[in-house]
């Protein structure tokens, strides 16, 4: 009877040495396969953030290139192969070329403009001195709110346009940022291009 419990207890060991053996191979086969699969992944982002880097330097060469379009005023950004061209030209028939430019470079699937046309009338010391005194008007503003986050919100004014950009947590604090632009003595407009999270 000893001999068969033995028998048994062997058999029955065999059989779960066994199972175990078949299941740690199969997990190791899946994380073996997930950890490729991320892998994969972060190839094809860095091969995505490589691309987009490469399509935005093709914009800025083809810009400065450009005899008629002042492309130091221009700041170029690409996602996913949507160029986004922002900042300042001096008319409508600049920015106009300056988009044409841009969607005739190879990989551009789109191109969202966000250009503003300076008025032309106050490009003195004086017009500066204003402009830079509403940049740190607005600033402060910022500054004291409760609400919206000023150190990622990057303030540029010309010409009384104020142009606000980074990124803030909410369409809120965005729509608060803007209003509180607006309310600054000395403002004409402002161009919001604050991203929300």
């Amino acid at each position: 009877m000893n001999t068969k419990k033995l028998n048994i207890s062997k058999t029955l060991l065999a059989v779960v040495m066994g199972s175990a053996l078949v299941c740690g191979s199969a997990m190791a086969e899946s994380t073996t396969n997930t950890a490729g699969e991320k892998i994969d992944s972060s190839m094809n982002k860095v091969g995505n953030y490589m691309d987009d880097s490469a399509i935005t330097a093709k914009v800025k060469a083809a810009l400065v290139d450009h005899e008629n379009i002042k492309s130091t005023d221009i700041s170029v950004k690409t996602d996913k192969s949507v160029v986004t061209l922002s900042g300042f030209v001096e008319s409508q028939a600049q920015a106009e070329q300056a988009v044409t430019v841009a969607k005739g470079v190879e990989g551009v699937a789109s191109v969202s403009d966000k250009l503003h046309v300076r008025d032309g009338k106050d490009t003195t010391a004086k017009g500066y001195a204003g402009d830079t005194a509403t940049t740190s008007e607005v600033k402060a503003k910022l500054l004291a709110d409760d609400i919206v986050p000023s150190r990622k919100v990057k303030v540029e004014t010309t010409d009384g346009v104020v142009q606000l950009s980074g990124t803030v947590d909410s369409s809120a604090q965005s729509d608060r940022a803007e209003s509180i632009a607006k309310a600054i003595d000395g403002v004409k407009s402002v161009k919001n291009d604050l991203k929300v999270k």
